[in-house]
């Protein structure tokens, strides 16, 4: 439908809705291999939405407590899933210099488990639990589906999905281009700090996670372009959330550029679907709100802030 051969990882089918789910079962599996849980434990972690559901099912199913810090880019479905799982819920306000929340969201965990040694931060931005999860899980599940891989595309959030599947396919010797896509405004790829309000991808904070000697390539996409293909996809029936849609723009222009009238086997890892974001990218006063009116003739097509 993108005019573009590519083939989705669909990850909102896990259990969580997300592919977090696998970077927060084996960030708790390690964690308790380490003896860093005890009974009163209270696990912490920083999450502008999906991680932190995931953690919070795995906490209820394990008896800990779990608290989510966030920011208000966290979409209230996500918010409220996570306080029907049990969890607690703090949302920073205050916005770092560079217009993000992540130094902000991190500077208070690391203030709360300074006070109470009760509290154990994961840290999703530094865990080797979260690209090994995807070096163990996603990258084989990939390569089981896709012998002939050649191109496939991660979007980069904490960068663990972008790590542990481009190393799997790297120390494998096998021919596969890695590309990385990332929102525009985002520093992780040395990127000037600008203003994004979808939540997934992108960061303002370089995660130590990232080592870009295992990515062949980079893409930047606006904002505008990740709103344009999740209206586009639900147009034709798939309703995706907004790293989602980031993923599939940044992958048709590159195989457009890379591949004219080519057909390699590509696939790009799907983070989660769009049923949280109905309030969001998907609702036409959000939009007009941070993205100003569309393009007429074209409703889809915003193209500059208010």
């Amino acid at each position: 439908m993108t005019g573009a051969p590519l083939y989705l990882k669909c990850e909102g089918f896990n259990f969580a809705g997300s592919v977090k789910l696998k970077a927060a079962t084996e960030m708790v599996a390690a964690a308790e291999r380490d003896g860093l849980l005890r009974p009163d434990s209270v696990l912490v972690e920083s999450s502008s939405g999906n991680l932190g559901i995931a953690l919070a099912m795995v906490a209820a199913d394990k008896g800990l407590r779990f608290l989510c810090v966030t920011d208000p880019r966290c979409n209230t479905t996500s918010l409220r899933l996570m306080r029907a799982l049990g969890a607690e819920v703090t949302v920073i306000e205050a916005q770092d210099p560079n217009g993000g929340y992540l130094e902000n969201r991190i500077r208070f965990v690391r203030d709360l488990c300074a006070s109470d040694s009760r509290h154990v931060w994961l840290n999703q931005y530094a865990n080797p639990g979260n690209w090994r999860a995807h070096y163990r899980h996603t990258a084989p599940a990939i390569a089981r589906g896709f012998p002939g891989l050649e191109v496939l595309f991660v979007g980069a959030g904490t960068t663990g999905t972008l790590m542990g599947c481009a190393r799997y396919f790297k120390e494998r010797g096998a021919p596969v281009t890695v590309v990385a896509v990332d929102a525009v405004g985002s520093v992780t790829f040395g990127g000037l700090p600008e203003r994004r309000m979808v939540p997934g991808l992108g960061t303002s904070v370089r995660p130590e996670l990232v080592d870009e000697s295992w990515v062949d390539d980079v893409v930047h996409v606006p904002e505008t372009d990740t709103i344009r293909a999740c209206h586009d996809l639900a147009a034709r029936g798939f309703l995706f959330g907004g790293s989602t849609g980031t993923v599939v723009s940044g992958a048709t222009r590159w195989l457009e550029e890379k591949y004219p009238g080519e057909e390699p086997v590509a696939v790009a890892v799907s983070p989660d679907l769009g049923e949280r974001y109905l309030d969001s990218i998907y609702e036409e006063g959000w939009l007009r709100e941070h993205f100003g009116p569309p393009d007429p003739p074209d409703r889809l097509h915003w193209s500059a802030h208010p």
